[in-house]
């Protein structure tokens, strides 16, 4: 499939939720994305209430999880691109959550 420069440049988040083990995100072109939570660690990772707090940034271009220490674009999203963190970025940060109190 060919991706234009417009198609990745021009939609915005409009809405998103999480359905099962994927993110849904609805954009300001009506088109829908359901993107696989494992794609992205962090998030697949995260309690629900962590995944509920987010923000749109760069006007809806991409998503802030400030809890997660996650970013994610629309352009990525639309590629086809899951995290590029690493597994030992990963897995240090799996276990800074580990030691922390739940709230």
């Amino acid at each position: 499939m060919n991706t234009s420069v417009n198609e990745l440049t021009e939609a915005s988040v409009q809405s998103l939720e999480f359905k099962g083990d994927a993110l849904v995100v609805y954009l300001s072109d009506a088109r829908t994305l359901s993107v696989p939570l494992a794609w992205y660690p962090r998030l697949y990772h995260g309690k629900p209430h962590e995944r509920e707090n987010y923000r749109l940034i760069a006007e809806g271009k991409g998503i802030h999880w400030p809890d997660l220490e996650e970013d994610i674009s629309v352009a990525g999203m639309l590629m086809g691109r899951p995290s590029a963190e690493s597994q030992a970025s990963l897995s240090k940060w799996l276990d800074a959550r580990a030691g922390q109190d739940e709230p």
